[in-house]
């Protein structure tokens, strides 16, 4: 049986296991398989690295470690980690807060900034991965996922 017949299976077929555990652990099984690709994507970096770029780069303002930290939905500890071999490549650089000296504020730099452009087509590569991923999914459809896991991290964040 190949994956796309195993997707369509019904409830029945996936034994006794409710659809809220099914789904949890379809979630955990793609987030692997789209690590394992993206790592693949770029050879400088991992996956967790460049998401820690993004992240970066989406927020308002430099973020501090606690923020970003905040954004990536991840440990301070993971994240400084992620940030430390950034650092070593020469991808971020740490600049003390002018406003509260006991914070560290984290920037992308030129080097980093060069790199996404020059291994990214300005977003054309990133466009047609994600195009790729989401082929053939209904825009109804992803924005009933996105609500429903929007609820699911709300209802994690209560926990």
């Amino acid at each position: 049986m190949d994956y796309d017949e195993k997707m369509h299976m019904s409830n029945v077929e996936f034994g006794d296991m409710p659809p809220q555990a099914f789904l949890l652990g379809l979630l955990s099984a793609f987030d692997n398989r789209y690590q394992a690709a993206a790592d693949a994507f770029f050879k400088e970096i991992t996956w967790k690295q460049f998401f820690a770029i993004i992240c970066i780069n989406l927020c308002k303002e430099a973020p501090t470690l606690n923020e970003l930290s905040d954004v990536m939905g991840s440990s301070h500890q993971n994240v400084k980690q992620i940030l430390l071999k950034l650092e070593k490549k020469g991808f971020v650089s740490f600049i003390t807060d002018p406003n509260d000296k006991r914070k560290q504020r984290i920037l992308v730099t030129d080097s980093c900034r060069e790199f996404l452009e020059e291994n990214d087509n300005n977003g054309k590569q990133s466009q047609y991965i994600i195009g790729r991923i989401f082929d053939g999914v209904d825009e109804k459809d992803l924005i009933t996922t996105i609500q429903t896991i929007m609820k699911m991290e709300r209802n994690l964040s209560e926990l």
